[in-house]
């Protein structure tokens, strides 16, 4: 009876909670319609996290990542390198498919809760403060886009750390 229960509960819970968004995306400028950064969202622990792995410059190139970050991020403490740091995190399943947690800015160190959630191939981050928010989408990141400078990273490998905002 158990062996039978197990796959029935297993069904049960996927039906009930969100998409899994783990995954490698991309993060859209609003004002170039370009890629700006390449995010690697990871579970941890039964929650789901998000790190800057990749960024790109004005010509639409990757220029820094995890294996050779250049650029700081202002606003979090000690002006860390964008590429390895979590800016996504606590995203735990929430009601309708979706999951809620935190965002930062690592520019501006600025924090927002957050929702997270699968449509179709993209994963939309909606950043919110009170009532009011904002949908982003981030398309997926390519499979070609990992080359010989930029290796696919292992997400089993990640161990989230909060970010501390200035």
């Amino acid at each position: 009876m158990k062996k039978l229960l197990t796959p029935f509960l297993l069904c049960l819970l996927s039906a009930v909670f969100a998409e899994d968004p783990t995954g490698f995306w991309q993060t859209i400028n609003d004002k170039t319609g370009k890629p700006s950064s390449v995010i690697a969202v990871y579970p941890y622990e039964g929650n789901y996290y998000g790190r800057i792995v990749a960024t790109y410059d004005e010509n639409g190139a990757i220029n820094d990542s995890i294996y050779n970050p250049k650029d700081r991020a202002p606003g979090i403490e000690g002006t860390p390198y964008y590429s390895g740091i979590d800016i996504v995190w606590d995203m735990k399943p929430a009601k309708k498919e979706k999951y809620k947690g935190s965002i930062t800015d690592p520019k501006a160190g600025k924090v927002y809760r957050a929702e997270l959630w699968r449509e179709g191939e993209n994963l939309i981050l909606r950043g919110k403060v009170f009532i009011f928010g904002k949908n982003i989408t981030w398309p997926p990141f390519s499979e070609s886009g990992f080359t010989s400078e930029f290796k696919k990273p292992d997400l089993r490998a990640f161990v989230p750390v909060k970010p501390i905002t200035l």
